[in-house]
């Protein structure tokens, strides 16, 4: 049976690599819909060769995409309307590519209306995760992750007892600044930032790798999807990049996943859950590995992974507030107005002066993000101020 998707984010790099799964097997997938924010370009290219029955972008691309696809029969939506893409019955899989926030009520939809979803994004389950869980056990809705180490949990758990399991690995490269010694971080620039050695990725989720705030949002987001404690998480920092993560059982055994760092890989499993079809991609060679590193990582110099693992302890609206002070100080660092350890000085005051609340709605979450946005911002405005940065 024909699996029609619908990709939020196809001009991304998840969405891009989504499309050449798809494009291996077209007479098991079709696409539904694309959904963009300002790359009309590619998203026209897409459409011509997809044929999707549906696209959205930005609402300040919208009238240039109408006159562009003039004679399509194909509907076209904003991006403030993708929620409703989410729950059309002509979905069967989401797969969620677009980053940040913009995911969180895209997320919530689809999981409301029982879809599959393959989401990369893992902001939306820092911010509201237990909402999105909640909904999601009461429609149906499957949720297979796209992330290659939350992908990897989800693959080893395949088969085996939920009550069996005694820890979950989570593996990290160490990212761009693995072997760069602390006291260089803010002398290097957003270029070598963003040169990470083994994935490639989107701007803001590469900052996070550099300063592993994503590892501290994957254990956030691997709590939520897998029902776990913070105790029975332990990141590993694992250069290679090959074993994704692992899983202990109770009796001593350890299953890992291992596999070349290439999204095609978390992504199609995603799409053919829970079969596995045939891959364009070479196997490993084992002998050419030679050999596997772990170590553990080190909080000391990447203090951003340690505030995010205390957030994961208090729980609450705490990790709302870590992802949205993150977010726009990334967005700065992005911007050329900090530098790199401002990132963590920012969000570090934004979550201290954050008073936890018991945020059980999703109007909850939306409040408390947007006042600890402004928070963020205001921090960002301090620190340009007491650089003599300010006019």
């Amino acid at each position: 049976m024909m699996k029609r998707i619908l990709i939020l984010g196809s001009t991304g790099t998840i969405g891009l690599n989504a499309l050449k799964v798809v494009e291996r097997f077209p007479d098991k997938f079709k696409i539904a819909g694309l959904t963009a924010f300002n790359n009309i370009d590619l998203l026209v290219q897409q459409v011509h060769r997809f044929k999707p029955d549906h696209v959205a972008v930005s609402p300040s691309k919208y009238d240039e995409l109408v006159r562009r696809l003039n004679g399509h029969h194909i509907k076209i939506w904003k991006n403030d309307e993708i929620c409703e893409l989410c729950s059309l019955k002509e979905v069967d899989i989401v797969v969620i590519g677009i980053s940040g926030r913009a995911a969180l009520e895209p997320f919530l939809r689809a999981a409301q209306a029982g879809k599959t979803i393959a989401p990369a994004n893992k902001e939306a389950l820092v911010i509201a995760g237990d909402i999105i869980m909640k909904e999601a056990r009461a429609s149906g809705a499957v949720i297979i992750p796209v992330d290659s180490e939350q992908s990897a949990v989800f693959q080893c758990l395949q088969g085996n007892r939920r009550e069996d399991l005694k820890k979950v690995y989570l593996t990290a490269s160490g990212g761009a600044l693995k072997s760069v010694p602390a006291s260089q971080f803010n002398e290097l620039t957003v270029e070598k930032i963003l040169d990470h050695p083994r994935w490639k990725m989107g701007r803001k989720i590469t900052v996070d790798s550099a300063t592993m705030m994503n590892k501290g949002f994957e254990v956030i987001e691997a709590q939520r999807l897998f029902d776990l404690a913070l105790e029975e998480i332990e990141i590993l920092v694992h250069p290679e990049a090959i074993v994704h993560s692992m899983v202990c059982f109770k009796d001593g055994s350890v299953i890992a996943q291992l596999g070349k760092t290439d999204m095609r890989i978390p992504i199609q499993y995603a799409l053919t859950y829970p079969e596995r079809w045939e891959s364009s991609l070479d196997d490993l060679d084992f002998c050419e590995l030679a050999k596997l590193n772990f170590e553990p990582p080190d909080f000391k110099r990447f203090p951003s992974l340690g505030l995010a693992l205390e957030t994961a302890r208090e729980g609450g609206s705490m990790p709302c507030v870590l992802n949205a002070a993150d977010e726009v100080a990334v967005e700065a660092f992005l911007a050329g107005k900090i530098y790199f350890n401002d990132i963590y000085a920012v969000t570090e005051r934004v979550v201290a002066q954050h008073k936890k609340e018991g945020a059980v709605t999703i109007e909850d979450i939306l409040r408390i993000d947007e006042r600890a946005r402004m928070m963020a911002e205001e921090e960002v405005l301090n620190v340009l101020n007491r650089q003599g940065m300010l006019p």
